[in-house]
């Protein structure tokens, strides 16, 4: 009961933190670091070992999930080599750097325990950085590249990390066996990825209901999840492919009174994950700090710290050190402008923005409290207490010091958005009502038919104002349509659905991407859910 009680007053306590951080304009998963660690030192606080096997599952697929699903395949084809060069390259660097300090500082530390720390504390999180940098408005390939990384990252992390942390368990560590296993578990991954993606869609379009949809999409996710586990196969990367891939047809097959409320849900979810995250490695450093002396808690944070210094200097040597050689490439080459795809090195300013963005967050924790642990079934992680211990202090580290310094950082820098979003969002805007205007001309000469080519003839108007001046559109007085006594849900329907696969033609064109996309796609839900009330049958308006 204890345990309930203090994760109840911790989930409000974050929830707290949340509202502190929006105005003190600071990651809050930063704040809820320092509150975790502040459980660890509570006298009477309970320790609690979560199953190494729930860890991953409860904590990373959801999450993962929700950030893939609003990714963009678009923007990420266009920026691919920065993103596989920081999923790639800048975990392999800081593996390989942090697995070394670790040797040195730990010299009875396996090269495979090393090696599996490397790779817990190898992926940034962009939540936090990009809860920062969405404030402040920041060019938006910033935000791409920092948002494909962190989907990215992962994946490649922790394919090592399994692989390493068997190694460490079982004694040996064989480069000859990984290789081929990787390359299998990748392709493997992503084939049941695609294919899981379009199994789950096509059931989730059937319900109607929103309790049920919500409970078959979270289902859903874990099921994807176990089920690539079960099959040896990266459970990462085929919750990345299957919800990028579940992403490309939702919007034409999920109705609108579905969809709003489910993307509430998986909001709260997440922030409630990322709480209990820090909660659950709060009681467990409790259990650590009681079975260690002080001078060994002196040798942990003393190597904690140097790790995580690690991981910050080896980020920021990367970037901007790729950044440098690429520039002065294209100097020798006298190629002039940089092409799409080529690195954010580009930018002297910008390479160091997201040298700077390497805050670890629920990855890194749900991965140290993963770690096996001795037992009947077997021997437990080499070094356990230290490698969680050294995990949260990297999380921690990186938070408080790159996160609180992220905003003044690029204040001072003056990086600016160039508007690119906004533009795309205008044009969607634009073509959507366009398309539902369109629609109604076809439709039988009925009150309802003119009230809703009424409605739509001020909307575009004052639409296309906004796209030539740049503006905000004022809300669009459309209350006559409120005033009739009856509504043909069929004219609904054949409106709403209109403007929807006008804006999913956009997308698949790639005249807009999925930011854009994701804005329009709101605001045409907002507006059928609000005719939908005008329909006597009120499932009559579902899309």
């Amino acid at each position: 009961m204890l345990v309930f009680e203090i994760t109840i007053a911790l989930l409000l306590a974050g929830a707290g933190l949340a509202a502190l951080s929006r105005r003190i304009k600071t990651p809050y998963p930063a704040l809820v670091a320092l509150a975790g660690a502040g459980l660890a030192l509570i006298p009477r606080a309970p320790t609690l070992v979560l199953d190494p096997e729930l860890a991953l599952t409860l904590f990373v697929a959801p999450v993962l999930l929700d950030a893939a699903f609003d990714a963009s395949p678009r923007d990420l084809r266009a920026n691919w080599r920065s993103v596989v060069g920081l999923a790639i390259g800048a975990v392999v660097a800081t593996i390989a750097a942090v697995a070394v300090v670790l040797r040195l500082l730990v010299p009875d530390m396996s090269w495979a325990a090393a090696i599996a720390l490397g790779a817990i504390v190898a992926p940034p999180d962009a939540a936090a950085a990009t809860a920062v940098l969405s404030q402040l408005r920041p060019p938006y390939r910033l935000l791409v590249i920092l948002q494909g990384e962190s989907l990215f990252n992962d994946a490649s992390a922790l394919l090592v990390y399994r692989l390493a942390a068997a190694a460490a368990v079982a004694g040996t560590l064989s480069p000859g066996r990984a290789i081929p296993v990787l390359f299998v578990v990748t392709v493997g991954s992503v084939v049941l990825g695609l294919v899981l993606s379009r199994v789950v869609i096509r059931m989730n379009a059937r319900i109607q209901d929103v309790a049920t949809a919500v409970v078959v999409q979270f289902g859903g996710t874990f099921a994807v999840w176990m089920l690539a586990e079960r099959l040896h196969l990266s459970g990462i990367l085929t919750v990345v492919v299957f919800a990028m891939a579940t992403a490309r047809r939702a919007g034409g097959l999920i109705s609108a009174r579905v969809r709003l409320p489910s993307y509430a849900v998986w909001d709260f979810a997440v922030f409630t994950l990322n709480v209990l995250a820090f909660i659950l490695v709060g009681f467990q450093l409790k259990g650590i700090l009681g079975r260690i002396d002080s001078r060994t808690l002196l040798d942990f944070i003393r190597i904690a710290a140097w790790v995580c210094l690690t991981t910050m200097v080896v980020r920021m040597l990367y970037v901007t050190g790729t950044a440098a050689l690429r520039r002065w490439g294209r100097r020798v080459r006298s190629r002039g402008a940089a092409r799409d795809g080529d690195t954010v090195g580009v930018s002297k300013r910008s390479s160091i923005i997201v040298g700077w963005c390497g805050m670890r967050g629920i990855v890194t924790l749900a991965a140290a409290l993963a770690l096996p642990t001795a037992g009947p079934d077997g021997p437990g992680f080499p070094h356990r207490d230290l490698a969680l211990f050294t995990a949260f202090a990297v999380v921690l580290g990186t938070l408080v010091v790159q996160g609180v310094t992220l905003r003044p950082l690029l204040a001072l820098l003056r990086l600016e958005d160039d508007g690119s979003v906004e533009r795309e969002v205008r044009l969607a805007r634009v073509e959507t009502l366009r398309a539902s205007l369109e629609a109604t001309s076809g439709q039988p000469a009925e009150e309802m038919t003119w009230l809703l080519r009424r409605r739509y003839e001020v909307m575009l108007l004052r639409a296309e104002e906004e796209e030539v001046s740049g503006g905000q559109v004022p809300k669009a007085d459309t209350s006559g349509a409120r005033h009739a006594s009856e509504v043909d849900g069929a004219i609904v329907r054949t409106v709403t659905s209109a403007g929807r696969k006008r804006l999913l033609a956009l997308r698949s064109s790639g005249t807009i991407g999925d930011a854009a996309f994701q804005r329009i796609e709101q605001e045409l839900d907002v507006e059928e859910l609000e005719l939908q009330h005008l329909v006597p049958d009120s499932t009559a308006g579902t899309s």
